[in-house]
């Protein structure tokens, strides 16, 4: 699928669970065994749960298929409406309206022909009939009655918590179906996958080391000199030791003498 759809938060600890009984694997474990450089089962299952809706993806079909069937059965618990109305349900509506209004006309006729021409036998015949269709509607409405109380207690009994058997079972295949292909098409694959990636350690953060408690009853300030100096000798002039010089007793300043100009030769 190319949209999956994301784990619900009911169906994560399924996923917990399942990913712990695929860890236990004999493959699983062998593979763990192995020497070597590799993640353990407590990093895989942090792992696995961190990056969940990417792990199951594989199985997205069965998982789109169970969440359908359980957000149907969620909608509508009972069993599933017929395909049409039925012969007794119009029945008990349309006889009621017809037969009561049927026996009105009869009687307003009846008594008409019986007020306008009292010797008529129909007159009599029609007001006979009207009194009969008004109970015959009178005995449908009855009737209508009593079925809605029945369908009204029905309905009570099969609450959401009397769903249709099948429907329970349709759910528990889907889901089972979808637990495997999460098992075998997705837990253990990725499993196998990520037993090969060397575990990252993260460095540690540098930390600059803490400044001395100057308050702390331990501690005690450094302690400093000033450099020494020495003035220099009697002349000023110490040798590379440090030693002052000895006094020479007599010193001559460097000879010059001035250059020797002659002027130009006279001609």
């Amino acid at each position: 699928m190319s949209n999956p759809p994301r784990l619900l938060a009911e169906d994560r600890a399924d996923f917990a669970r399942l990913l712990d009984e695929t860890l236990r694997d004999t493959g699983v474990r062998q593979a763990l065994a192995e020497p070597g450089d590799h993640l353990t089962a407590e990093q895989l299952h942090t792992k696995a749960l961190a990056d969940a809706d990417t792990v199951a993806a594989p199985a997205a079909p069965e998982y789109a298929h169970y969440l359908a069937l359980r957000t149907a059965l969620a909608e509508h618990p009972g069993t599933a409406p017929p395909a049409g109305a039925g012969l007794f349900p119009v029945l008990t509506v349309l006889t009621p309206v017809l037969a009561g209004a049927a026996g009105l006309v009869l009687l307003l006729i009846g008594w008409l022909l019986r007020a306008t021409a009292p010797s008529l036998t129909l007159g009599r015949s029609t007001v006979t009939a009207g009194i009969v269709a008004l109970a015959i509607a009178a005995a449908a409405l009855l009737v209508g009655g009593a079925g809605l109380v029945l369908t009204a207690l029905r309905d009570a009994s099969t609450g959401p918590g009397h769903a249709d058997p099948q429907q329970h079972a349709d759910l528990a295949e889907a889901r089972d179906a979808w637990r495997e292909a999460l098992r075998e098409r997705a837990l253990l694959p990725w499993l196998h996958a990520n037993l090969a990636a060397t575990p990252v350690i993260a460095p540690l953060p540098h930390t600059r080391p803490a400044p001395p408690d100057l308050h702390s009853p331990g501690y005690s300030r450094a302690a400093y000199s000033s450099p020494g100096f020495s003035s220099p000798g009697v002349e000023g002039l110490t040798d590379d030791q440090g030693r002052p010089r000895e006094r020479s007793t007599e010193f001559t300043g460097p000879g010059y003498s001035s250059p020797d100009f002659t002027g130009p030769d006279e001609v």
